[in-house]
Parts: C-alpha cells; sequence; structure tokens
C-alpha cells in the first residue's frame, strides 16, 4: 500500500510537470502527507493543470465524505471492475507528485522506510480522482493512488507498492479516454528496483503532526539498520 508520501520539491513542480495553470497559492512542502490531507495534484485540462485534491477518494455518489478515508489506494488487479473506480480510471485519471513514499517494515517496531527514484527529485505515481458535493453543494475534489505487486527491492519491505509511471507513460495516463487492458497492464507493471533505493528513517514519521526536513533524512548506518 502506500499510506504516506513526501512532496519536498513544490518550487520544481511547474517545470517537471509542464503546468500552465499553477495554483494561486503554491502549497509549502511536506515530509509525512498523510490521508485526508490536501496534496497538489497533476491533471489534464488542456493543458496541465495543479489542483489541490484531498487524499482518499470519495466516488461522485457517495453519501458521506467519511468513505475517503477507505480509499486512499486503489489495487490495479481490480481498479477496473471496482465501482468506486471504474469510471474515474475512464475519464479522472491524474499524477501524484512526490520525492518519496513512505512504507514500513514488519519486525522490531515496524521501522519506517522511504522509498525513493534514484536521480529523480520528482515522479509521479498513478492516480484516479473524483467530484464530491457535500449536501450544501460544497465541492470536494479527492484522489486515490494505485498500488502494485512490490517489485524485488520493495518486497523485502513490504508486498505492495505505488504505481511508479515512467516518464513517457505519464502523458498518456493524463489524455483523455480509456485505455485498453494491455496498456493498463503494461503501465501497472511494478517500477524497476535497479531504478529505485530505500532507506530507513526516524520513527518520528510514525507521527503526522511531524513534518520537516528531517524526516526524510536517512539513519545512520551505525544503528544497525539495512539499508537497500
Amino acid at each position: 500500500m502506500c499510506g504516506r508520501f513526501t512532496i519536498g520539491e513544490i518550487k520544481e513542480l511547474i517545470t517537471r510537470f509542464s503546468i500552465d495553470a499553477p495554483i494561486a497559492d503554491m502549497p509549502r512542502p511536506r515530509y509525512n502527507l498523510a490521508p485526508t490531507q490536501d496534496a497538489p495534484i497533476v491533471v489534464r485540462s488542456s493543458p496541465n493543470r495543479l489542483v489541490m485534491m484531498r487524499w482518499g477518494l470519495v466516488p461522485f455518489w457517495a453519501k458521506d465524505i467519511k468513505i475517503g478515508s477507505r480509499m486512499i489506494n486503489a489495487r490495479a488487479e481490480s481498479v477496473a471492475q471496482r465501482p468506486a473506480f471504474r469510471v474515474s480510471l475512464k475519464e479522472r485519471r491524474c499524477l501524484v507528485p512526490t520525492t518519496g513514499f513512505y512504507e514500513w517494515k514488519a519486525g522490531d517496531g515496524k521501522v519506517p522506510y522511504l522509498a525513493k527514484v534514484k536521480d529523480e527529485k520528482l515522479f509521479a505515481m498513478a492516480g484516479l480522482y473524483d467530484r464530491w458535493k457535500d449536501p450544501s453543494g460544497k465541492e470536494v475534489q479527492s484522489f486515490t493512488i494505485i498500488t502494485t505487486a512490490a517489485n524485488q527491492l520493495m518486497s523485502t519491505i513490504h508486498d505492495r507498492m505505488p504505481v511508479i509511471l515512467s516518464r513517457e507513460d505519464e502523458e498518456r495516463w493524463l489524455a483523455p479516454g480509456p485505455l485498453d487492458e494491455a496498456e493498463r497492464e503494461r503501465m501497472f507493471r511494478p517500477y524497476p528496483s535497479e531504478r529505485m533505493e530505500a532507506y530507513p528513517v526516524s520513527k518520528r514519521v510514525n507521527d503526522i503532526s511531524n513534518d520537516s526536513a528531517e524526516l526524510v533524512r536517512p539513519l545512520e548506518r551505525a544503528q544497525g539498520a539495512q539499508w537497500f
């Protein structure tokens, strides 16, 4: 799964994702972004736009916004069949920019690891979004992150990981219209292990009130934690 992520390179979002319509008030860097919080999301709306959205997809037909807390991830294997996601998969795909995501390794107190793409300050996770209105008519835009089976690197930490899109696939993912099954299967393959790195970080990340650059710093090797 993917339950926390970072976006520490806010200033580079506009250039990296060819944003033509940036947010009026750009958000601050985030180092411990959690479900139900807002994140900057890239959508295609002739041309690319950056939109703040709530993490945890709330389907347009939902009766209560609380459903979003259970919709932070969508499994690649079933996303095309699930009612909560299948319309968004056809019509409302998005990019979730990140500088890294956290995963917890089972064992002595569940050690948090930060996973990143090597030589890429920013990369994109495959996402879906939807629009929901509360009883007063206020619109809430929300998103989910698609996950797939872990690659060899991540499988030493957890059995799932986000779908990371290659730069070549980002434009196609954002393009309007449905994707055929072959395209989806190719894009949903685990990102190559050799292009990633993962290292243990402070357990301070366990508390969502902690949100500073210190969280993404590697633990000292002397502490005995295993690096990948």
